[in-house]
């Protein structure tokens, strides 16, 4: 495949190539990200789209070379470099995400007067998100919120991560973030650098139990900045650390396994498992439960209570009512 594409660019001779110092295109791109892991993700799949094409990094003079060619060159280029990515057997939003990084290099680089084209005809694949809001109920957490030991210091950081996931239905990330200092006991609030918001922290009331979690687990640590991190990693090699998110993944599916529940849990089951359980609480009010997950779209809560109130499974009965 790459051989393939390699054809359709990069049509001016070799001797073009590094005559003089281009401007480092990508790596602007990268520093107008705020998020490392928007800035890994896009180094990752740039990285890959131009080894695919033309089996070298991507270089600024590369970049630069990319850039410049003709506008049905470039999308035809793209198109190819979508239907490799299909024939690999890439999920769709694998496929998205990759040609979404590519868009916005050419986006960003028409900003700044170095390329006349745009990439609009490169359309992604259809992808249904939150097909599968489920979780577990709220006797399944319960077992899994028995699991921690509490007379412990793991014990006491694991259950407090434990009641934010549900409590307040955050994402890993979210929790991961968090320092000491974001915490008001008083206030029972907590800051957090939400999703999509960049630096930009969000204030979010705390139940009084999660209240008690976090000061129970920061009384055990001892004391510290208020730029550390909240939650910190406890093993011998990465102590004191910020807890990753991976760790909280990991945190959780073994908690979860202890518990002896059977569904593969994560952080984002945890709060798919709060969402609907909010859901069930308010009965169906998906404005204020709107407020606890923080969605930017309403009609995203609005799939969450549409798989809860199984609207599909009911419509389907009467339908088979009707010829019965």
């Amino acid at each position: 495949m790459a051989e393939s594409l390699s054809s359709l660019s990069f049509q001016a001779p070799s001797s073009s190539f590094f005559k003089v110092q281009e401007r480092d295109i990508l790596a602007e791109l990268l520093e107008d990200k705020r998020s490392l892991e928007t800035k890994r993700a896009y180094r990752r799949d740039l990285n890959d789209f131009f080894h695919v094409i033309s089996d070298r990094d991507p270089t600024p003079q590369l970049v630069s070379e990319f850039l410049r060619l003709e506008r049905f060159t470039a999308i035809g280029l793209v198109l190819n470099y979508k239907s490799h990515l299909i024939q690999r057997g890439l999920k769709e939003a694998t496929v998205n995400r990759r040609l979404a990084a590519i868009r916005s290099l050419v986006q960003f680089a028409q900003k700044i007067g170095k390329c006349e084209w745009s990439l609009e005809e490169v359309q992604g694949e259809k992808v249904q998100v939150y097909r599968d809001t489920s979780g577990v109920d709220q006797a399944q957490y319960r077992k899994l919120l028995a699991v921690p030991d509490r007379a412990t210091l793991k014990g006491k950081r694991d259950y407090a991560i434990l009641r934010l996931l549900w409590d307040n239905a955050l994402r890993r990330g979210e929790v991961s973030k968090c320092d000491r200092g974001d915490f008001d006991p008083d206030a029972r609030k907590l800051k957090v650098l939400g999703k999509g918001r960049g630096t930009q922290a969000q204030t979010i009331d705390l139940s009084s139990k999660s209240t008690e979690a976090i000061a129970a687990w920061m009384l055990a640590q001892g004391t510290g900045l208020a730029t550390d991190p909240l939650f910190i990693a406890l093993d011998r090699v990465s102590y004191g650390h910020r807890l990753s998110g991976n760790a909280i993944y990991k945190l959780v599916r073994e908690t979860a396994e202890a518990a002896g529940i059977n569904k593969v849990m994560s952080p984002h089951r945890c709060r798919h498992s709060a969402i609907t359980a909010a859901l069930d609480a308010t009965g169906g009010d998906v404005r204020r439960v709107q407020k606890l997950s923080r969605h930017s779209k309403i009609e995203t809560v609005m799939i969450y209570d549409d798989n809860r109130a199984g609207v599909q499974a009911g419509v389907t009965g009467l339908l088979s009512d009707l010829i019965d």
